[in-house]
């Protein structure tokens, strides 16, 4: 087992004030310091000499592995572990090669002045991400606290939020926690034109104007949410598509013909921290789907112009696959099947009586479930109201063992 050789430490604006005597010895014992241009600033004045983190970041995480063995401090904001540069590190190193001392964490600091118990706060990360993502975690009443990249990011938040139907939200910006140059400003989304600080947490209370749509992480929104040329996975069976695909936190899917990418959005939007790769080799649809991904807050859908099988090469293996198109293409099931990590789901629809076939020879050498899912809608009739049925769905679903 490897010794300890790496320290970070948690800076917050107090400065070398807000250490405690073991990080102060562990900084100057330490043969090199890593660290950002204001953590240098901070420890200045008490001789510690920081050597700027290299950019791009990958560049600098090398280089400090090239120094394996040697006394070495990373300083990180606050608290590394949380949304912060730990994270990455601890992706490779083990926990015997690094001590971690943490300092207060901003969001941990927003959250006292402000009064709210973090365990009922949603933490959302905008710092170097699309702010396209907040608008996943929209809802009446909620409480949101943003990590963000600079000041004119929360002038971008407060034009989403007033796009969104949600101007009647009240912001609240907290500048430099825990240090001497603290200011904390408040106002609403449609009124804000405030100049603050770059360092900065953002806190939202959510508020929503009347008729705002509720857009519930529950799979199944509206069709209508969705821009699309009919080529759509409807709602009632994308509720239930979703509900056999069981999306869970960090799971990956495979979304084969994506078409307006209805069913990838929404695996994204159930689970912290899914991903999705999907497929859709016509440039319309791929277009109305980033689109579509954007407006509903899920910008990190990686949406690639392929078709399968080809376009499987070299992806990485998926936990769950949906085959809402292409199942007539040659070997298309085998190949989907074949990556599926085991325990992974794999879920198809067929509409047309070819895709149909494909599915009954691929139960019967597979096994797994068939359902038939019979949608009927409530529309005019004339001056009355009947039933009008949408094309039925056959599924196919099993579980990899």
């Amino acid at each position: 087992m490897s010794a300890p050789w790496l320290t970070l430490i948690g800076l917050g604006e107090d400065g070398w004030d807000g250490l405690s005597q073991v990080a102060r010895a562990t900084l100057r014992d330490a043969t090199r310091v890593y660290g950002g241009a204001r953590h240098a600033k901070l420890l200045v004045v008490n001789g510690i000499d920081v050597t700027p983190w290299p950019s791009p970041f990958h560049e600098g995480l090398e280089t400090l592995l090239s120094a394996r063995g040697t006394p070495t401090v990373v300083l990180a904001s606050g608290d590394p572990m949380w949304f912060g540069v730990g994270a990455t590190l601890a992706r490779r190193l083990s926990p015997s090669e690094m001590i971690i001392l943490p300092g207060q964490s901003s969001l941990s600091l927003a959250a006292s002045r402000l009064g709210w118990p973090l365990q009922d706060v949603e933490i959302v990360s905008l710092h170097g991400r699309a702010i396209d993502s907040l608008r996943a975690h929209l809802c009446p009443g909620a409480r949101l606290l943003c990590l963000t990249s600079n000041g004119a990011a929360v002038d971008a938040i407060a034009d989403l939020l007033a796009d969104e139907g949600y101007g009647a939200s009240r912001l609240t910006v907290l500048e430099h926690l825990g240090g001497p140059r603290e200011r904390i400003v408040t106002g609403t989304a449609e009124s804000w034109d405030d100049a603050v600080a770059d360092l900065n947490v953002l806190a939202i209370e959510a508020r929503a104007v009347r008729d705002t749509p509720l857009r519930a992480r529950v799979p199944g929104l509206p069709d209508n949410a969705f821009r699309h040329d009919g080529k759509i996975t409807k709602r009632e069976v994308r509720a239930v598509t979703l509900a056999r695909l069981a999306p869970v936190p960090g799971a990956r899917l495979w979304d084969i013909g994506a078409g307006s990418g209805a069913v990838s959005i929404e695996w994204l939007r159930a689970a912290r921290g899914t991903s999705a790769i999907a497929l859709e080799p016509n440039d319309e649809r791929r277009a109305v789907a980033l689109a579509n991904a954007a407006a509903l807050g899920t910008p990190q859908l990686d949406l690639r112009s392929a078709a399968a099988p080809e376009g499987l090469d070299g992806l990485e293996p998926p936990d769950a696959v949906f085959l809402g198109g292409g199942l007539t293409a040659p070997g298309i099931v085998d190949a989907v099947y074949g990556a599926l990590v085991s325990g992974g789901r794999l879920v198809a629809n067929a509409v047309t009586l070819e895709s149909e076939a494909v599915l009954l020879a691929a139960h019967a050498r597979l096994g797994g479930d068939l359902t038939r899912i019979a949608i009927s809608r409530a529309s005019p009739v004339g001056g009355l109201t009947g039933w009008r049925p949408l094309m039925p769905v056959s599924q196919w679903s099993l579980v990899k063992p």
